[in-house]
């Protein structure tokens, strides 16, 4: 796949998203995708990051962050179109 062929989305979710578990279960999702990137904790209690990937996948990825794992409450999510950065994994940043 070339890299032009690929979509990088930066992401920030507000509600319960922190002590839920939410960057665990986003990695575990992301690798299940195959889909690169990282997410971390805000200060201000919310979880932001980075995916891209495959189109189909890079959504499948921001469509379960709109849900989020089971504990999690997540109350809205803004997503922004970015440049793909060509990043090799998913890590959690802390």
């Amino acid at each position: 796949m070339r890299e032009n062929d690929k979509k990088a989305f930066r992401f920030k979710v507000t509600g319960r998203v922190q002590g839920v578990a939410y960057r665990y279960y986003a990695q575990k999702k992301a690798n299940e995708l195959g889909v690169n990137g990282w997410i971390r904790n805000l200060s201000d209690g919310s979880v932001e990051g980075v995916v891209e990937g495959e189109e189909d996948a890079a959504i499948g990825f921001i469509t379960w962050c709109k849900e989020g794992p089971r504990m999690a409450i997540v109350e809205s999510i803004d997503i922004e179109p970015i440049e793909v950065e060509g990043f090799t994994e998913f890590s959690i940043k802390s």
